[in-house]
């Protein structure tokens, strides 16, 4: 019997009223992002000291955007969409946060309607996607602008698994190409998306049931009528998604050939640090998600983690996976959910280690939709058919939204500025380098050098190995007028590791400071051995050259930086004046 007009559209305006729900929570919680600023942390590359993104859709940028792997990533659609806020409104810091914001609200309304699409229940759908919506675990998504590429790639993840229920309901190519296209466009958003061809194959168990299996299955409330398309066999399923599985591989080697330059060395992580990493990530984002508090920005890697944490880490993952697979029948949203979840996380959990974080909150944005799917149907069977523990549950869930959109919005206004957002990682962990070192970076550009030299010293002290800190940290001392401080600090640091452009460029700086200009000279040189286009060091350079008369050579160089950076005053003022003072050589030499 089918079901009546009437109840169809009582249905339809519950549906519409969850979602405009959920949408609203999600507004109100970070609305507030529309009044904070760019951070330091990244935003400068990908938006603030990017010029091809400052110049907005032009065909050079959108070139650039396609062939550039800039920030050790290739993504391009990322790069696309922060080069339309800028032609929109200039690099203004309100149009890129709301972008974010508005792909978080298009997200969770997608889940909503995937989930309502394929198992046709409202309310558990519902709730995951408000959960989705306003867990604090996924602020760092929403508030970082240089993470536009989570909330953008989530967006064609959703659209693909959308696209691919619509295909298992009436198999045809033009549907199949629409999956295609859209996960094209996921990975070309952020390549992470790498892992949904088997996220699609979870789906084609449930809730899609496509999958032929050689048992009955367990009990599954209107079953036959949610059932998309006639059951295949699992290798049938699998090359299906062959050309999927092609894209996925693609991905994957143009990201790590991309990422070598920042893929930290198996020196420094041997792969037992590696897996027992990953094994205490999956429960620590567990955890978290349960228990949302002192998150921050970053997370510094221990490199090493004591053996009873990692064994309690691999046993409770070893259980609950236990308890998923003997439930693989009877509630198969329980292994779907789970596998779900650790899948998702693999291309992220370290063990390719690419950065020097141990975990970030901004990998579970995808990763978490599982275990909110087992949470929302298992309370579901909790209390199925049972009318006091559905209105207990009712209630928790709303008690349980309400505490989570506290904590977000709590969590959204630590990312008001830099500052803000490093003084609050500082405060909930330890030994994090990192936040020192950048809070300090900011603190020196708002003049308050003492205190910025406080944290670089910090940061080294912690990790004496970090060069950024070390280039901070004399170029902090040598605007205190510490010549000699910051000489022996970028010595030093040399004597244990291989320097980079910046630190011999501040080691010339301190010399130069210092009046020891021959020695200078040679540390300049020793910088463009490491980066022949900084224009900083031509710059340096310049000015040395031209006040030792040697106006040729000071040419060479103002030009070397004038190609660089043709704006900057000290390059532009540098390159004039030397031109002049040629001129005024070449006619002194003139026979009269």
């Amino acid at each position: 019997m089918g079901v009546s007009a009437p109840v169809r559209q009582e249905r339809r305006w519950l549906q519409f009223a969850v979602a405009g729900v959920i949408v609203l929570a999600t507004l109100g919680v970070y609305w507030q992002l529309r009044g904070h600023e760019f951070v330091s942390f990244d935003d400068p590359k990908y938006v603030t000291e990017n010029p091809h993104v400052l110049k907005g859709l032009t065909l050079q940028s959108a070139k650039w955007a396609f062939t550039t792997k800039h920030a050790s990533n290739w993504h391009p659609l990322t790069w696309l969409s922060l080069m339309l806020d800028c032609e929109l409104s200039g690099a203004k810091a309100k149009t890129c946060h709301t972008t974010n914001l508005l792909l978080h609200v298009a997200n969770a309304l997608l889940l909503f309607v995937l989930l309502k699409c394929m198992t046709g229940s409202v309310w558990p759908s519902g709730f995951v996607a408000a959960l989705f919506a306003l867990h604090p675990l996924h602020v760092e998504s929403v508030a970082w602008v240089a993470e536009r590429k989570d909330v953008l790639s989530t967006f064609f993840w959703l659209l693909t698994m959308l696209a691919y229920a619509r295909y298992t309901q009436r198999p045809a190519l033009i549907r199949y190409m629409l999956v295609v296209i859209s996960f094209a466009l996921g990975l070309m958003a952020k390549p992470m998306l790498v892992t949904l061809p088997f996220v699609l194959l979870l789906l084609d168990y449930w809730p899609l049931e496509r999958l032929e299996l050689s048992a009955a299955a367990g009990p599954d409330t209107n079953r036959q009528k949610r059932r998309s398309g006639k059951k295949q066999t699992f290798l049938r399923l699998v090359s299906e998604k062959v050309p999927l599985f092609i894209l996925s591989a693609v991905s994957c080697v143009i990201t790590l050939r991309v990422q070598q330059d920042v893929e930290v060395s198996a020196r420094l992580l041997t792969i037992y640090g590696r897996i027992s990493n990953a094994m205490v990530s999956y429960m620590v984002y567990l955890c978290k998600m349960i228990w949302p508090v002192r998150l921050a920005v970053f997370y510094p890697h221990p490199k090493t983690l004591p053996p009873w944490q990692v064994a309690v880490a691999g046993f409770l993952l070893l259980v609950i996976s236990a308890l998923a697979i003997r439930r693989a029948r009877s509630r198969k949203y329980a292994i779907v959910g789970w596998l779900l979840y650790l899948g998702t996380l693999v291309p992220v959990i370290g063990l390719v280690q690419v950065g020097i974080q141990s975990y970030a909150d901004r990998y579970t944005y995808v990763p978490l939709i599982g275990i909110f799917i087992v949470i929302a149907w298992g309370a579901v069977d909790l209390v199925k058919n049972k009318p006091y523990r559905k209105i207990a549950a009712a209630v928790l869930a709303a008690v349980i939204l309400a505490a989570l959109a506290v904590c977000t919005w709590i969590q959204t206004g630590y990312w008001r500025n830099s500052v803000t957002l490093y003084e609050h990682a500082l405060q909930v962990t330890r030994n994090n380098h990192l936040a020192h070192n950048n809070l300090g970076v900011v603190l020196r550009d708002q003049g308050r050098i003492a205190e910025a030299v406080e944290h670089f010293k910090a940061a080294a002290k912690i990790f004496p190995m970090y060069d950024d800190a070390v280039v901070n940290l004399a170029a902090g001392l040598l605007d205190q007028g510490r010549f000699n401080e910051a000489i022996d600090c970028c010595t030093q640091f040399l004597q244990r590791r291989r320097g980079n452009c910046k630190l011999h460029n501040n080691l010339a700086n301190a010399l130069k400071a210092a009046g020891r200009i021959d020695e200078a000279i040679e540390q300049y040189y020793k910088a463009l051995e490491f980066d022949k286009n900084a224009w900083q060091v031509h710059c340096n350079l310049g000015m040395i050259m031209a006040a030792r008369g040697k106006i040729d050579e000071a040419l060479k160089h103002y030009r070397a930086a004038s190609k660089a950076n043709p704006n900057h005053p000290a390059v532009r003022n540098g390159l004039e004046a030397a031109l002049a003072k040629k001129r005024e050589l070449n006619q002194k030499s003139r026979p009269e």
